[in-house]
C-alpha cells in the first residue's frame, strides 16, 4: 500500500531497506520520470519500496515568498503523478525554516540512513540539497559509504537534442510554444482541479466557465485554446482564460474554461484542461460589452484551432 509521508523525523518506514530518488519534480518532465522509473526498476530488482523524495512548497519558492518562480504542477498532481509512475512511497516534504536549516549530512542520516534505510539512492545531474545546497552527488556517495547506501545520478535526459528542464518548459510556457512544452513533458501541458463556485460573472454574459483555483504562481497567463478532459468520454472543446482577470479586479490566479456547447452541473468535478495554442495575452477592457466582444472572437479563433488539432490528430 502506498503512502505519503511529510516529515523528516518519523519512525522507520521501511525497515527491510529502500530505494529512493530525490527531487523537485516540477512538472514531471520526461528527465524526472526517467529518474523515477530508473528508481522503481531497481526497487523492483531489490525486492524493496521505492520512495520518492520530493518538497513542498518547492525550496526556490520558500526563499523567493516576495516573488515565487512559476510552478508548473500542483502537490495533489505531482503526488499522483509519482504514484502512477510506481511509486510506493512519497515524501511530500514540508520545506520550512526548519528543513532549510538542515545540513546535507543530518538529512542523510536522518532521513536516507533512518526512516528509509536506503540501499540505493537516485538524483538528477546536478541536483544540490542541505542547508545553503551543500549537499551534491561527492557528499551522498562518502556518507553512503559511511550509512550503507550507494548513491548515483541518471544522465540528463535530451528530447531531439534539447535537454530537458523544468526552466526550459516555463519559458516555452510563457512563449505559448505548447509544440516544445509537449516535446519535453512527453504529454500535452494540462492543469487539473476541482470546479468551484465562482461569481457567476461568465454565466451572465453568455459564457459560463468550470473555474479552478491554482494557489500558485503559474508558468502561464492569457487566454488560450483548450481541451477539457472529464466531462464525458472525449475531450471537450473549450476556450479557457488563465489569470487574475484584471478587467473584474481579480487578484488570486484563476483558470476559467468555457466548454462550447456544454449544458450541464459541474460544481465538484475534477477536470483537466489541456492547453492547444495562445490566443492572446490577458488584457484589461474598459467596461464588460467590449469584454463580451472579445470572448466570441476569442471563442470563435478555439473553435477553428481546435478543429484543425483534431483533424491532424485523426489524419
Amino acid at each position: 500500500m502506498s503512502r505519503l509521508f511529510r516529515d523528516v523525523d518519523g519512525g522507520p518506514l521501511c525497515p527491510h531497506g529502500s530505494v529512493v530518488c530525490i527531487g523537485a519534480f516540477d512538472g514531471l518532465h520526461l528527465g524526472h520520470r526517467a529518474l523515477v522509473r530508473h528508481a522503481v526498476a531497481r526497487a523492483r530488482a531489490l525486492g524493496v519500496p521505492a520512495v520518492v523524495v520530493t518538497f513542498e512548497p518547492l525550496p526556490r519558492e520558500f526563499f523567493a515568498r516576495g516573488n515565487p518562480p512559476p510552478r508548473l504542477t500542483l502537490a495533489r498532481a505531482k503526488v499522483q503523478g509519482l504514484l502512477d509512475l510506481g511509486a510506493d512511497h512519497v515524501g511530500l516534504l514540508r520545506f520550512d525554516a526548519k528543513l532549510s536549516a538542515m545540513t546535507a549530512e543530518d538529512f542523510a542520516r536522518t532521513l536516507l540512513a533512518g526512516r528509509l534505510r536506503a540501499k540505493e539512492v537516485w538524483i538528477g545531474p546536478e541536483f544540490r540539497f542541505g542547508h545553503r545546497r551543500g549537499g551534491d552527488l561527492a557528499l551522498l556517495q562518502a556518507m553512503g559509504g559511511e550509512l550503507g547506501f550507494t548513491a548515483s545520478e541518471i544522465d540528463p535526459v535530451h528530447a531531439q537534442g534539447e535537454r530537458v528542464s523544468s526552466t526550459r518548459i516555463r519559458e516555452a510556457l510563457k512563449a505559448g510554444d505548447f509544440a516544445t512544452v509537449e516535446r519535453l513533458l512527453g504529454r500535452p501541458y494540462t492543469i487539473g482541479g476541482r470546479v468551484v463556485r465562482g461569481k457567476q460573472l461568465g454565466r451572465t454574459l453568455g459564457f459560463p466557465t468550470a473555474n479552478l483555483r491554482f494557489p500558485k504562481t503559474p508558468a502561464l497567463s492569457g487566454i488560450y485554446a483548450t481541451w477539457v478532459h472529464g466531462v464525458g468520454d472525449r475531450p471537450w472543446p473549450s476556450v479557457s482564460s488563465f489569470g487574475t482577470r484584471p478587467t473584474v479586479d481579480g487578484v488570486e490566479p484563476l483558470l476559467e474554461a468555457h466548454l462550447f456547447d456544454f449544458a450541464g452541473d459541474l460544481y465538484g468535478r475534477h477536470l483537466e484542461v489541456e492547453f492547444v495554442a495562445k490566443l492572446r495575452d490577458e488584457l484589461k477592457f474598459p467596461d464588460l460589452p467590449s469584454l463580451t466582444v472579445q470572448m466570441h472572437r476569442d471563442a470563435d479563433d478555439a473553435r477553428a484551432i481546435l478543429s484543425e488539432h483534431q483533424r491532424r490528430a485523426t489524419a
